[in-house]
């Protein structure tokens, strides 16, 4: 499917942002120079009237990604977050994306309900609601249960949104291929990779089944923490397009007037969202990984509730200790120690100096080291660290895609709540904690034993690998006969050629 329709749909979407005026916000968001500014305006101003007209009751930009469609107001959400990065009017624009965009049909939804789950809406539910929250991929129903009364939130998908969506990712992946064919320096940051980790995050979250999954094991790992909640499924009520969950009364963590109005400290709510996710991320490695303000509420005693469980991060026990030593490190302003860290875990090319990236590490960490919030300018950084990895020929991890992206989200949630909050005084604690647990002698202790538990299970057996070891060693298999070793590479031969003639040609459409 990616051909020449992709060309059309990404020169329409910079006609739809020149056509609502979204082209000048997103430009005078990020600062550009007169030259970007001409350069992209030449280019598309002559096809704007390919571009979707939008709702013109929005802002631009929010007109401008609506008529888009879902995978680039995924994007616009996790800039909504960024109000230092943005700008705080654009920000708050954005904010919109997160929950309050234009419902689909209460028919819709019932006969969703119906189909999904057998019954009427009006036999399950004694109440169902009008939407009271629509985002990209579904809305949200307030109803109460006819068996007792007790209130729940009816999610249901939009019809017709993996077709809309496949449409978008379609076009990111042709997107993604030009890039590295007209830019090999751009391969490094494997745009391919990166486009089909987005793919599986979100077609993750068309499935509300493994959605409903993803909760009841986040409310497992987190039962323990104090001032966090999560609401509990209702699996009877829960299926592939429609899931059901307890109510989750509260305030939205967005809004800082009604916050204040509630008696909240916004102080400890910041302090407590950013602690939440490091624990989660390094003890469990096991994070919700669309922390924005649409997904969380605070309740009247004060805890954090969180909802929508479509896209849930997963770490591994060695990635987990890496990104704490580089915290830690940080922390501590031991940069060579941060250098070390990278080159060990791969992450920076072996034929580097690791003392000159140490260098370039400090120059990230001590501007910020020590400030509130309100010092720091997030897209200076942003662009700074770009360029560290660039210069010292870094790839992109996409292991790492979700984690990165997440805690730059729940810094700005933070940064919302208590734009003075120091991030680094508010990690370290939870770093040293973890620090503490999995990097001394007891985690040595720990990891000897699993690894011991390993051969013992495979014990019985290592007698038996060993043989067939050394048999294939003292037999090693013939060569091919000349006429066959022939035959396979003339095959590989028109293979090789079949392949390049259809990359050849698909670089073409």
């Amino acid at each position: 499917m990616r051909g020449p329709h992709n060309i059309i749909r990404l020169i329409r979407t910079g006609a739809t942002l020149e056509r609502t005026g979204a082209m000048k916000v997103v430009l005078d968001a990020f600062d550009a120079g007169p030259l970007l500014r001409v350069t992209f305006r030449a280019l598309v101003w002559p096809f704007q009237w390919l571009g979707f007209k939008g709702d013109v009751t929005m802002p631009p930009a929010v007109r401008a990604l609506t008529a888009l469609g879902p995978a680039y107001i995924k994007f616009g959400q996790v800039l909504s977050t960024r109000p230092d990065v943005v700008g705080d009017e654009l920000a708050v624009q954005l904010r919109v994306l997160q929950d309050k965009l234009p419902p689909f049909s209460m028919r819709e939804a019932k006969e969703a309900v119906q189909t999904e789950l057998g019954q009427s809406s009006d036999t399950l539910f004694s109440s169902f609601s009008e939407p009271v929250a629509a985002a990209s991929l579904a809305q949200v129903h307030k109803a109460h249960l006819s068996e007792s009364g007790e209130a729940v939130a009816v999610k249901i998908l939009r019809p017709g949104i993996e077709k809309a969506f496949r449409k978008d990712i379609d076009a990111f992946y042709f997107a993604a291929r030009a890039i590295e064919l007209l830019s090999p320096a751009s391969r490094r940051l494997r745009p391919m990779d990166v486009i089909t980790h987005f793919e599986g995050v979100v077609m993750g979250e068309l499935d509300l089944r493994l959605e409903s999954s993803a909760a009841a094991e986040f409310a497992a790992n987190t039962e323990a923490d104090t001032g966090f909640q999560v609401p509990q499924v209702r699996w009877h009520l829960s299926s592939r397009r429609v899931m059901t969950m307890d109510w989750a009364e509260g305030t939205n963590i967005g809004l800082n007037g009604a916050l204040d109005a509630a008696g909240h400290d916004r102080r400890v709510i910041a302090t407590r969202v950013m602690e939440l996710f490091l624990n989660h991320a390094l003890r469990d490695g096991y994070f919700h990984g669309d922390m924005h303000q649409g997904n969380l509420k605070v309740a009247a005693n004060g805890d954090i509730i969180a909802y929508d469980f479509g896209i849930m991060g997963r770490i591994d026990e060695y990635t987990r200790r890496v990104y704490a030593e580089i915290l830690f490190g940080f922390i501590r302003k031991d940069y060579q120690r941060v250098a070390e860290v990278h080159f060990e875990a791969g992450y920076v090319p072996a034929d580097r100096d690791v003392d000159e990236f140490a260098r370039a590490l400090r120059a990230v960490g001590e501007p910020i080291f020590g400030m509130d919030a309100s010092r720091i300018s997030m897209a200076r950084l942003l662009s700074y660290l770009f360029e560290v990895t660039e210069r010292f020929g870094m790839e992109t991890r996409t292991e790492l895609i979700l984690l990165q992206r997440t805690m730059v989200v729940v810094e700005g949630v933070a940064r919302s709540l208590d734009p003075h909050m120091n991030i680094w005084q508010v990690a370290q604690p939870v770093v040293e904690d973890y620090i503490k647990q999995s990097i001394g002698p007891k985690a040595l202790l720990r990891d000897l034993s699993k690894t011991a538990m390993i051969l013992a299970r495979f014990g019985p057996q290592l007698p038996r690998l060993a043989e067939d070891a050394l048999i294939r060693l003292n037999n090693p298999p013939p060569p091919p006969k000349p006429q066959r070793r022939i035959a396979q590479l003339s095959w590989m031969a028109l293979g090789g050629v079949l392949v390049g003639g259809a990359v050849w040609i698909s670089t073409l459409l």
